[in-house]
């Protein structure tokens, strides 16, 4: 069944439901073009879906998050992730500041344009007040449900390293859901096994 944005809930969209479609207009910094991109195209090639909203381009704290998120994408693709950067700037103004802006030389994301903030709203980072975006990350799984969730205010910055991370373990726990990743949880590390034999006992369950 289609779905639309004001079907699926009374405010944003919340971790563990069904994320309805959406389509955004985008510069592909790799083909140097704009184009289109959705949800549901993501969900037949069996990608995770990251998006990472931001206030806007030629901005401060969003040119080093945005390289940050550059030196990681390669490793989250390799995760089964595709990864799309949004704001409410135009795909001009994305192919502008790819351009002019340094910090942006190695980004080959997907920059998507959300003018009007629809999808913007769906995930609760529009400021209706300024027309600008929280610093918003979310993680949505080839099922199109939402697993993760981080809204920061204008002035803090994001790690994209523990973007990772918490890919990395969404994915594990996908593929294996009897377990759970404990606490600062890397790829190859030691997960954990819920049940009776459990209680009072993960300390040894990790460190024994």
């Amino acid at each position: 069944m289609e779905h639309h944005y004001d079907d699926c809930c009374y405010g944003p969209i919340q971790v563990g439901q069904e994320v309805p479609d959406f389509e955004l207009e985008i510069y592909d910094p790799v083909q140097h073009d704009f184009g289109k991109i959705s949800l549901a195209e993501l969900k037949k090639r069996n990608k995770w879906t990251v998006l990472v909203f931001y206030p806007a381009d030629f901005t401060f704290v969003c040119s080093t998050e945005l390289a940050d998120l550059a030196d990681e994408y390669d490793n989250l693709t390799a995760a089964g992730a595709e990864v799309i950067t949004v704001s409410t700037d135009t795909v001009y103004t994305h192919l502008a500041w790819k351009r002019e802006e340094k910090f942006l030389e190695k980004a080959k994301y997907p920059m998507g344009a959300d003018r009007n903030g629809e999808v913007s709203r769906l995930f609760g980072v529009y400021n209706e007040e300024s027309g600008l975006d929280l610093r918003g990350t979310f993680i949505i799984s080839p099922a199109g449900v939402l697993v993760a969730s981080e809204i920061n205010f204008y002035n803090v910055g994001r790690n994209a390293k523990e973007l990772l991370r918490k890919l990395q373990a969404s994915v594990y726990v996908a593929a294996h859901p009897d377990e759970a990743c404990p606490a600062r949880w890397e790829q190859g590390s030691g997960t954990l096994t819920p049940g009776p034999k459990l209680v009072g006992k993960v300390y040894d369950a990790l460190k024994g």
